[in-house]
C-alpha cells in the first residue's frame, strides 16, 4: 500500500515538471516571436516616400521702360533696346562706356570713337542727309538722337514708325552722369554703368581737391574757331567748356559775353589780356600756338609773351559723355601745372 503512494506522488511531480517545463517553452518562444516582430518594423519602411514633382518656373516678363527724353516726349520700350542707331558721336561714345557697344548696330558720320565705333554701319547724319534706306534696313528698335540732331531729322524717323529718344546736352557733370544712367536703363547695363560713374566721380574729386589750393585764378580764353582772327568764336557762359574752366580753377574770358558761342573782338581780347590761352580749334582746324603768335595784335598778349598757348582735344569738351573728365583732368593741368608734379 505504502509502496503504491509513494509511486502515485513521483508520478505527479514528473507529470507537474513537463507542464512547467512546456509552459517555459511557450513563453520564450512568444517573447521571440515578439522580439523578431519589433525589430523588423523598425527597420524595413511601411511605405515609399512620395515622389516631389519638378515643376518649372516661368521666367518674369521684362518691365516696360519709360523714359522722358530731352524734347520733353515720353517714350516707352517693351525691353532693353538690342538693335539701336546713334546720331551724334557722343551717344556713340556713352553708348560704348556704359557696355551697349555690341548693341549698336548704326552710327553717325562724325563717330569715331572709340575705335570700335568706325566697324559700325555709316547712316550719314551730321551736317548732311540720313541715309534713310540703310536706316530701315537695320531695323532699329531705338535711334538716338542728340541735341545736335535737326527737329526735321528726328521728324522724319518717327514718320516711318521708328522710336526717337532725344538725350539732353548736359553743362555739368552731375547731368552727364544722369545720361548715362538714362541710356543704361534703355539698354540694360545698370549695373556697370553705376561702377563706371563711381570711377569718374572719384577721377573728378581728386582733381577739384588739388585745384582747392591753388593761390591764383588764370583768366582763360578758349578758342573755338579763328576763321575770322580778329574775331574769334568762344564758348561763353552756361556752356560746358565754361563749366570745367570753372572746375578746374580757371576764369573764362568769354564768360562776360552774351549767348553760349560768341565772337570776341580783338579789342576786347586785348582789354581782358587773357593769362592762357586754349586752342581747341587744333582739332578740326589745326590751328598751333605759332599760328596765333604770327597774328597781327595778338603778339602783346600775356598768354602769346608768355608761352602760354596750348592745343587741346576739343571732343574732350563738346562730346557730352564719360571724356569730359579726361577734359577737366587736362585742363587743370594746363592752368596750375605745379599741383600735378
Amino acid at each position: 500500500m505504502e509502496k503504491n503512494r509513494i509511486k502515485t506522488t513521483l508520478l505527479l511531480l514528473a507529470l507537474l515538471m513537463s507542464l512547467v517545463l512546456v509552459a517555459c517553452s511557450s513563453a520564450n518562444t512568444e517573447e521571440a516571436a515578439n522580439t523578431n516582430t519589433t525589430e523588423t518594423t523598425v527597420d524595413t519602411p511601411t511605405s515609399e516616400p512620395a515622389a516631389v514633382e519638378a515643376t518649372e518656373v516661368p521666367a518674369a516678363e521684362p518691365e516696360p521702360i519709360t523714359l522722358t527724353d530731352g524734347l520733353g516726349n515720353e517714350i516707352t520700350l517693351a525691353e532693353p533696346a538690342q538693335h539701336i542707331i546713334s546720331l551724334a558721336p557722343s551717344n556713340t561714345e556713352v553708348l560704348f562706356a556704359v557696355g551697349a557697344g555690341a548693341q549698336v548696330v548704326g552710327r553717325d558720320a562724325f563717330s569715331d570713337y572709340p575705335e570700335a565705333a568706325l566697324a559700325i554701319t555709316d547712316i550719314g547724319g551730321g551736317f548732311g542727309e540720313l541715309d534713310m534706306e540703310t536706316i530701315l534696313s537695320l531695323e532699329p528698335d531705338l535711334v538716338m538722337a542728340a541735341d545736335i540732331t535737326p527737329p526735321e531729322q528726328i521728324q522724319a524717323l518717327t514718320d516711318v514708325g521708328l522710336t526717337v529718344f532725344a538725350l539732353p546736352n548736359p553743362v555739368e557733370l552731375s547731368a552727364m552722369y544722369d545720361n548715362l544712367r538714362t541710356v543704361a536703363q534703355l539698354t540694360g547695363h545698370e549695373a556697370e554703368t553705376e561702377t563706371l560713374i563711381a570711377e569718374l566721380e572719384a577721377r573728378v574729386t581728386a582733381v577739384t581737391e588739388k585745384v582747392a589750393t591753388a593761390t591764383e585764378t588764370p583768366l582763360v580764353f578758349y578758342e573755338l574757331d579763328s576763321t575770322e582772327v580778329n574775331a574769334p568764336w568762344t564758348s561763353g557762359p552756361g556752356t560746358f567748356v565754361d563749366t570745367l574752366i570753372t572746375m578746374s580753377g580757371g576764369e573764362n574770358v568769354g564768360g562776360v559775353l552774351e549767348g553760349a558761342w560768341a565772337q570776341i573782338s580783338i579789342e576786347e581780347l586785348i582789354t581782358q589780356d587773357p593769362d592762357i590761352i586754349i586752342l581747341g580749334d587744333y582739332t578740326w582746324g589745326g590751328v598751333t600756338p605759332d599760328a596765333v603768335a604770327a597774328r597781327d595784335s595778338w603778339a602783346s598778349l600775356t598768354a602769346v609773351q608768355n608761352g602760354s598757348v596750348f592745343t587741346f582735344d576739343d571732343n574732350w569738351v563738346s562730346r557730352p559723355g564719360p571724356r569730359m573728365v579726361d577734359g577737366l583732368e587736362a585742363m587743370a593741368q594746363l592752368l596750375h601745372p605745379d599741383l600735378f608734379e
